[in-house]
Order: C-alpha cells, then structure tokens, then sequence
C-alpha cells in the first residue's frame, strides 16, 4: 500500500487461511502466516511437511483450494507468477534451480527482467554481497560448485530489488564458510528495513540468529508460531527430527 514504509508493522505478505492440495491429498491445511518490512519470519518442519507447496503456491506455481494471498496489499491469490516476481517478490527455490547452460551473467541478467526499472548492469551491492561471483561472470552455471550455484541464485533473486525475498533451505548441502556469508547477507538485509524475508530453514542455529519470529509446520499445519524471543529450541527439535 502507500507509504507502507512509514507503517513498519503492515504485512508485506498475508497468507490467509490458506489450504492447497495435489489431487485428493490436502498437503497445506488452513495456514495463516505474515511477514512485515524489515522482518525475517523462519518457517520450520521436517522434509514433506508442506513448507515447499506453501512457497511455491505463494509464488503462483500452484493453485489453492482455499485461502488468499496478500502482497503489498494487493490480492495475488490468482495472479500469474510472473506478474508476482514483477509485483516484488524473490524467491530462491530449494536446489537453486539456476540455468546451467547460462553464464553467471547471463543467470543475473535474467533476474534483472523481473524489475520494471530494466537495469542494464548488475547492482555493484550484489558483488559486494557475494564477491566470489564478479569472478565468475563469464562461467556457466552448471560447472559451479554448490555453496557458488547458491551465491548464484540468491543474488539472481536480490537483483530485480524485490520487496519480499522467500528462501527455500538455502543452507542446505552448503558448506560452512558460505552458510556464515548468506548469514552475514541475510543480517545486512535485515538492517536495512526495506525487504520483508521468509526463510524456510531446518537448521535451527542458523535460524534463531536471523529470525524475528519462526513458525513450525507439521502434516501441513501450523503448531507452533512465536517471537524470536520466545523460541524454545529444545520444543521445536521434535518437528524436526526424522
């Protein structure tokens, strides 16, 4: 809405009541769950949960049975998801799912698409976030080591300067050093109070240093939601365990 940013505490994205299904089998069941300006919200579950089919229909690759979608005060429940990446919102899906036969350029050129300013150069805040990438410009993307294809698909999603930026499992499979970067990139995100980010994230440390509130998923529900500050790591564990 205008002049959302002098109203911190309106929801950059409301998910209501919302409900999504594969055929016969309700996967996501009822869920309501918010994200404001500046805020990171963690969303927690084990794997088949339905943390994946609740981003996933929030970006309109899947269709609900029930519910809405809120965006910047705007009804997306139904829109296109290439009119929801132009609405503002990044998403960073679970295995990057970057474009291997394109450069790392190239990669980023195609996130550029998605802002209506039609930037020409990649943002010089993008290499400064993840330097290793300005070395890498000319590489394709399917000869990237992971924790690099992650760089990759983060900073793809940053430079079209979304509104909201919705990361699936981003430190899975990655190896520390490059966990601690998307970490510290997260933090400068946070600080800076523009963009609302949803962060589905198993890893629990990494989680509670970065969120401000966590909601946890089971068989497609919510059961526990809170503050930051209320986060009890030793309650959570049960969801997460296999």
């Amino acid at each position: 809405m205008p002049g959302w940013e002098q109203e911190p505490g309106w929801p950059m994205l409301a998910i209501e009541k919302l409900s999504v299904a594969y055929g016969e089998s309700l996967i996501v069941r009822d869920v309501d769950l918010s994200v404001s300006p500046g805020e990171v919200v963690c969303l927690m579950g084990r794997n088949g949960v339905g943390k994946t089919t609740l981003l996933k229909c929030v970006m309109g690759l899947l269709k609900p049975r029930s519910g809405r979608i809120v965006f910047d005060e705007k009804d997306l429940t139904h829109a296109s998801p290439d009119k929801r990446a132009r609405a503002g919102i990044g998403y960073v899906p679970q295995g990057r799912e970057i474009f291997p036969q394109l450069t790392v350029l190239e990669n980023l050129q195609v996130g550029m698409m998605a802002n209506h300013a039609r930037r020409r150069q990649v943002p010089e805040h993008i290499y400064d976030f993840f330097p290793k990438l300005r070395t890498l410009l000319a590489r394709k993307g399917g000869v990237l080591s992971g924790g690099e294809q992650q760089q990759l698909a983060i900073a793809r999603a940053m430079v079209a300067s979304p509104k909201l930026l919705i990361l699936d499992e981003p430190t899975e499979g990655i190896q520390p050093s490059v966990i601690s970067l998307i970490g510290k990139v997260l933090e400068e995100i946070k600080r800076d109070g523009k963009v609302a980010v949803l962060l589905v994230e198993q890893y629990v440390e990494f989680a509670s240093k970065l969120a401000d509130s966590y909601y946890v998923m089971e068989k497609g529900s919510i059961v526990m939601r809170g503050t930051a500050a209320e986060m009890d790591k030793e309650a959570i564990k049960p969801y997460l365990a296999f």
